[in-house]
This record gives C-alpha cells, sequence and structure tokens, in this order.
C-alpha cells in the first residue's frame, strides 16, 4: 500500500505536533501533546489517532468515538518510535530512514485495524 508520511507540522509557539499519513483511500492524523520547554527536551504525554477520508470526513471507531486515545504500552511504544523520528541520527540520515518510517507506520496501521471497522 502506497503512502505518504507528513511529520511533525505544528502551529507557532505551540505544543501540539500533527503527524499524516495519507494512503490512496483515507488518511490518519496523529496529534502530540508535548509538555514543558519546546525548546529543550519535550516530553510526549498525551497521543491522539484521528481517522479520516480523504474529503476530511471522519471516521468513527467501533465504539462509535471519532479518535483513539493511545495509553499504556501502546503510548510508550509510540513514544519509543517518535524518539527515533526525532533523533539525530534520523534526520542526519545516519540510520535507514524507510526502516524507521515503516516501523513508524505499521504501528499505526495496527492502531487502526484494532479499533476502526475495516469495510
Amino acid at each position: 500500500m502506497n503512502y505518504k508520511l507528513v511529520l511533525n507540522t505544528k502551529s507557532e509557539s505551540s505544543n501540539i505536533f500533527y503527524n499524516t499519513i495519507t494512503f490512496d483511500t483515507f488518511k490518519i492524523n496523529v496529534i502530540d501533546r508535548y509538555r514543558g520547554v519546546m525548546s529543550r527536551n519535550p516530553i510526549l504525554c498525551e497521543s491522539i489517532l484521528k481517522v479520516r477520508t480523504l474529503d476530511d470526513q471522519l471516521m468513527k471507531t467501533r465504539e462509535g468515538n471519532s479518535r483513539v486515545k493511545l495509553k499504556g504500552q501502546d503510548l510508550e511504544t509510540y513514544k519509543n518510535l517518535m524518539d527515533i523520528l526525532n533523533s539525530y541520527n534520523y534526520k542526519n540520515k545516519l540510520i535507514k530512514q524507510k526502516e524507521a518510517d515503516e516501523d513508524y507506520v505499521h504501528f499505526v496501521i495496527r492502531i487502526y485495524i484494532e479499533n476502526y471497522q475495516i469495510a
């Protein structure tokens, strides 16, 4: 499946970052909220996943919600993946970026499959 990954989009002076994975028929938005000083060492405290159609209609989860909040082990795994994507090694191409991107996308797809009704 083809995808386009856009990482760390944010509004100015905000502690919220947006990551988007766009597929052929839908897109997944991940909203990350950080605490602490953003210019030093921000700490990821919350991540929310929303799935939209390409014309920006929110899709509902199996429980009828429009979002999934990562908790527990999923949040810890997500933090580890984001640490890799925000690392010096990733930004300076000292590690294989494609593999790091694929690990991130596969994790987000797993969350999607667990929580959304796939037609």
